[in-house]
């Protein structure tokens, strides 16, 4: 049986960084036989834009080449989530909230009609079966506090795209229980 993961680091520290220490133990901790690595501080991520926007609306078969350019990126994020079993995502705290890098990548992977449906129920997320494992360095911001913005929406994105099985750990990896809606 394979077990492919997916190493997403998103601190902007490098030699210091809490998180990256503790997500690369996670890792080492999966006994993976695939691990794909994504570290988003080296990762020139595209924000949103009118091409971006206009491309997820056209048919695949009717994109033009500059479309798909527009999804270039896009498309190979979204490939490597979907050949992933489980995430492991390190995550610095910064202003209360994840890293813009890690929001980027957040943007480029919820795609209406790949990682996710609009069904007569509602949202329908397209990457079930798959887990995910966060770890979080905040400084001073507890995790799952009031003032964690980061974990609860992580969360809720995860499982918006189908990826339910979220376990959220502090620094020291102990498990932070969800913040109660």
């Amino acid at each position: 049986m394979t077990n492919t993961v997916l190493h997403i680091d998103s601190s902007a520290r490098f030699s210091d960084s809490l998180s990256r220490q503790a997500s690369a133990k996670l890792v080492a901790d999966q006994n993976a036989t695939k691990v794909i690595r994504r570290d988003l501080a080296l990762t020139d991520l595209p924000f949103l834009d009118e091409a971006f926007t206009q491309a997820t609306f056209t048919p695949p078969e009717a994109r033009t080449d500059t479309q798909n350019a527009a999804l270039a990126t896009s498309d190979a994020l979204v490939a490597e989530l979907q050949e992933a079993d489980t995430l492991v995502i390190g995550v610095a705290i910064y202003n209360f909230s994840i890293p813009a890098k890690l929001k980027a990548w957040i943007d480029q992977i919820a795609r209406a009609g790949v990682t996710f449906a609009y069904t007569e129920e509602g949202p329908k997320g397209l990457l079930e079966g798959k887990k995910a494992i966060i770890t979080f360095a905040s400084g001073g911001t507890e995790i799952g506090s009031d003032i964690d913005f980061a974990s609860h929406y992580l969360r809720f994105v995860l499982g918006f795209v189908g990826i339910t099985d979220v376990t959220i750990l502090n620094k020291d990896g102990i498990e932070v229980a969800p913040k109660a809606a």
